[in-house]
């Protein structure tokens, strides 16, 4: 019998894949905070627009966001450890780029490297861990874990970004990336034992393209809106590609056996709500990590360290609230999570509604704590209510389009709130004064709307209505030939 090889047969602790696996989560929830409080210092450096900050940021969401799904089908046919190192190096590679970048766009392009490779590594490295940790309470606490290691990375992030960009300047928070990045490539190689999907599904490419010229014009309409006029001819344009996108892609999906995104999950009422609950909240976090950063740098003159300090609390917050949200859609169902968490962030942009550049330093970090418990506790439900009662062999592909409405939100939420706050610019909006947190009060206001959603829809994904739309739906998946009202037991939403 032919001897096991180092790194491919054999057997290696489950623990130190977890740990390998945490390094993806690691790179890429410290990266989106670290690029956020170094934004004042790359504006300043290249001399950028408003609307550039914003490419920064959104080159690398709209990405994720288009990929997630493509990503996961190219890992369930070719291999997922395979496809977990191949964007590894791509998200190190980026990396790597960005901190050499001669210029804005250069930075941009290099942002969507960076994200090519992200969209191969957190959901791969979920799908690993799974895979890796069978028994249900085993995988329970592997999932733990990599909640926990996201939080303690979200609350690093900003001190270690900001301490990095005063003292050595922002280059070198992308530099922090690649060591982490080349480390993990070999541990991944030496560790992680490669699998595969019994049956991979087919790849779609031509609704991958739909999502992101639908993804990517409007966001792009979005943010150059202002600087082209709403109603110019290239933002008209823009915006009917976005909708000639989403109709040929519904169209193009319906025929498909094996669509890309299967649009029977929307049929169900608690599954459709999610997708616009996680569009919702994330839209309002994003929004809020692009424009506080720089109210807190340009306005109130605070060192990027100290912009760290003040995002403290939101991180903090996220910690405590997500395992707390948890156990109460376990014992209680979706809703109390959610009605708190639409009701934390509606009042934490209330507060925020009326914010100036002489508000007291104990409003804000009331409003900041307040918001990131809204955020720590919408996490949970949404994952609860997209997979919850749907057949467990189609629990993936609704977790997947769930990520996907998350980063689409953010994505959607820094165009939106670059958009209504650049007003408050100065010439050719190079420059940032007091009227940018004038200017971002119509966005704080847009934030309480989007928090009263997300109590409406709460309430409204967890009725008994709704569970009947999802009960009929698992029915429809798990065995059309037999979906003819037979009883299917649904998971409390």
């Amino acid at each position: 019998m032919t001897p096991p090889r180092p790194g491919r047969d054999a057997p290696v602790h489950a623990n130190v894949v977890l740990a390998i696996c945490c390094t993806s989560v690691l790179l890429m929830a410290m990266d989106g905070t670290i690029v956020n409080v170094a934004l004042p210092s790359i504006r300043r450096d290249f001399a950028s627009q408003t609307s550039g900050l914003q490419w920064v940021i959104d080159a690398y969401t709209l990405i994720i966001a288009s990929l997630l799904m493509l990503s996961g089908s190219l890992a369930d046919r070719f291999g997922r450890r395979r496809t977990f190192q191949l964007g590894l190096c791509l998200f190190t590679l980026g990396s790597g780029l960005c901190s050499l970048a001669p210029g804005l766009h250069a930075l941009i392009g290099f942002r969507a490297l960076q994200a090519i490779g992200g969209s191969m590594m957190n959901p791969i490295a979920m799908s690993i861990i799974s895979n890796t940790f069978v028994e249900p309470k085993a995988r329970a606490r592997a999932i733990g874990t990599w909640g926990a290691v996201a939080g303690l990375a979200m609350a690093l992030g900003p001190l270690f970004g900001g301490a990095l960009a005063e003292s050595i300047g922002w280059r070198s928070i992308f530099w922090v990336n690649v060591p982490i990045g080349v480390a993990a490539i070999v541990l991944t190689q030496r560790f992680v034992p490669e699998s595969k999907a019994p049956r991979a599904r087919r790849l779609d490419p031509l609704a991958q393209l739909l999502v992101l010229a639908m993804l990517a014009s409007v966001t792009y309409a979005v943010i150059e809106g202002r600087n082209q006029g709403f109603g110019s001819s290239l933002i008209v344009g823009l915006f009917g590609v976005s909708g000639a996108s989403l109709a040929a892609l519904v169209v193009h999906e319906a025929r498909r056996e094996e669509p890309l995104i299967d649009l029977r999950f929307f049929r169900s009422a608690s599954f459709a709500s999610a997708t616009v609950i996680a569009v919702c909240a994330f839209a309002a976090f994003s929004g809020f990590l692009f424009l506080n950063p720089l109210y807190l740098q340009e306005i109130r003159h605070r060192s990027a360290f100290e912009t760290g300090l003040y995002t403290l609390p939101i991180a903090l917050a996220m910690m405590v609230c997500s395992p707390i949200s948890g156990r109460l859609v376990g014992a209680y169902g979706a809703r109390p999570s959610l009605v708190a968490a639409g009701t934390a962030i509606a009042t934490s942009a209330l507060i925020l509604t009326r914010l100036d550049a002489d508000t007291s330093t104990t409003v804000l970090l009331a409003s900041y704590l307040i918001f990131g418990i809204g955020v720590g506790l919408v996490n949970a439900p949404i994952t609860n209510a997209a997979v919850s009662g749907m057949p467990r062999a189609q629990a993936g592909v609704a977790s997947a389009i769930a990520s996907t409405s998350r980063q689409t939100g953010a994505a959607l939420g820094v165009a939106i709130a670059g958009s209504l706050a650049s007003t408050g610019g100065r010439g050719e909006d190079r420059a940032i004064d007091a009227g940018f947190t004038a200017a971002s009060h119509a966005y704080w206001w847009l934030v309480v709307g989007l928090g009263v959603l997300v109590i409406a829809l709460g309430a409204i994904s967890t009725s008994a209505w709704a569970k009947g739309t999802t009960r009929r739906i698992a029915q429809l998946l798990d065995d059309p030939a037999k979906a003819d009202g037979r009883e299917v037991l649904v998971e409390k939403l």
